[in-house]
């Protein structure tokens, strides 16, 4: 299966990948993406998804791609949707692949007095597209540039593996996350438990469910999601200090 396109299955629609919303249909008409090589297709979703929808926290992780398109922002398996929602609709075979990963890459993204709400090990994706006869893994759109920067220079003394922030890789000063044609990473090295591919987002989310249920789920949606946000925006745009006077 690793090396044979399947077209249909994997451009096919689905409840959660409804490319053919009227929101997603407007993007591609005014995007000019159909116009490109697949290369370049590829790149430019992976561009706008990374960095036109900011990384932060949506209602669910099970929402559809013109949901994530509409809040203007997302997590990593809500971009990973939206994703592949664009991909698809313009022919691009991709499919999900599910993980959970360790909370303690998110240290830092959610704040030290909402930690404990967080599960031990919270559900993530990443995107295998299919381009020059291979699968190649997608991940590391789920942070924005703005975002990444911003942990890079607050952590300006690591050189190395870093954790924490939503971020967990062998190399915070330079992590792969920009589109060459070869597999992008920015959690990786938070990995627990591989689930394995499925076909769409639907299928695992039937299968696995998504992180939080019950009254968490709900004070998650209300009340957690958006202090975290928060958070997340103030990590993206610190403080500057005051200039000093000058005689």
């Amino acid at each position: 299966m690793n090396n044979v396109k399947n077209t249909q299955i994997h451009t096919e629609k689905t409840k959660i990948l409804n490319f053919d919303d009227p929101t997603i249909e407007a993007l591609i008409s005014r995007s000019g993406w159909e116009q490109l090589n697949d290369f370049d297709k590829i790149g430019a979703v992976y561009n706008f998804v990374k960095d036109d929808i900011k990384f932060g926290y949506n209602a669910s992780d099970n929402l559809s791609a013109s949901q994530v398109l509409k809040d203007g922002y997302g997590q990593c398996n809500t971009k990973s949707t939206l994703l592949m929602a664009l991909l698809r609709r313009l022919g691009i075979p991709n499919r999900f692949h599910g993980f959970t990963i360790d909370n303690a890459l998110q240290k830092g993204a959610i704040p030290t007095y909402l930690f404990g709400f967080a599960p031990k090990h919270i559900i993530h994706s990443w995107v295998e597209v299919f381009y020059d006869n291979r699968w190649i893994n997608l991940e590391g759109f789920i942070l924005d540039d703005s975002y990444l920067s911003a942990i890079q220079t607050k952590f300006s003394n690591v050189e190395g593996s870093f954790s924490g922030y939503g971020i967990a890789t062998k190399c915070l000063t330079n992590p792969p996350v920009q589109w060459t044609g070869t597999d992008t990473y920015i959690q990786k090295e938070g990995i627990s438990q591989d689930f394995g591919v499925y076909d769409n987002p639907d299928a695992f989310y039937e299968e696995k469910g998504t992180n939080l249920s019950g009254v968490k789920r709900l004070l998650f949606k209300f009340v957690l999601r958006h202090l975290m946000n928060v958070n997340v925006q103030k990590i993206r745009k610190p403080k500057k200090l005051p200039t000093p006077a000058t005689a």
